[in-house]
């Protein structure tokens, strides 16, 4: 959505305190000070700093559904039979490059409110991005299930947080793991091929074969 030049100048001040310290520890004071605004414009635009947070998610959200949803719908045009799990899976890390495209701190923002859906008080963080997104996202996780080992719901449900929390993992340590990793490469060469080394980790995991059995741990 289009926002004025105040809000726009919000937006961006809070997604980069937001990356450099996470959501807790960043203040609206922060948030004004590096805007150049007082509280009222924060207030009058978005009301408060959870709802602001949610600002936030759309500006990375909704550009990478609209990726993903653009390379599905050319890779089914041409041709009608499953699309295979690896290559789902490199769509969605294609997604994901389109998202870090946007600003230097976009995934790093990105994976922190991912992170943040998680915890127990952020139920309306986690209702607002299944409500405004989780239709959108029905038609890639259908053909992922579709390719992937036959398991129950409750399975798959797991699987794909596992998948979820590996790229999260990834993404948020990512300059960690360069640092600690093989040089040689700028950094957008170095996310694309962490990118894509992590391919075919995450489809096999969803080809395992599901267990059947219960385990009792002593």
């Amino acid at each position: 959505m289009p926002h004025s030049d105040t809000a726009g100048r919000i937006l961006r001040a809070a997604a980069s305190l937001f990356a450099e310290q996470g959501f807790a520890e960043t203040t609206m004071r922060q948030i004004t000070a590096r805007a150049g605004v007082n509280l009222a414009a924060v207030n009058y635009h978005f009301g408060s700093k959870d709802k602001l947070i949610l600002a936030v998610s759309e500006i990375y959200i909704h550009p990478l559904l609209s990726n993903l949803e653009a390379l599905l719908e050319e890779r089914a045009a041409l041709a009608e039979q499953t699309i295979a799990l690896e290559e789902l899976v490199e769509m969605l890390m294609r997604a994901l490059l389109s998202v870090d495209n946007q600003t230097p701190d976009a995934l790093a923002v990105f994976m922190r409110l991912l992170d943040l859906a998680y915890m127990r008080p952020q139920a309306q963080l986690r209702e607002f991005l299944a409500e405004r997104y989780g239709r959108r996202l029905q038609p890639f996780l259908m053909q992922v299930r579709a390719d992937s080992a036959p398991m129950e719901d409750d399975e798959f449900f797991w699987r794909l947080h596992f998948l979820l929390g590996s790229v999260t993992f990834t993404l948020s340590n990512f300059q960690t793991l360069v640092s600690i990793g093989d040089g040689g490469e700028d950094r957008e060469m170095k996310l694309e091929r962490t990118l894509h080394r992590m391919v075919p980790v995450l489809a096999a995991g969803l080809q395992a074969r599901a267990e059947t059995t219960r385990f009792c741990w002593l």
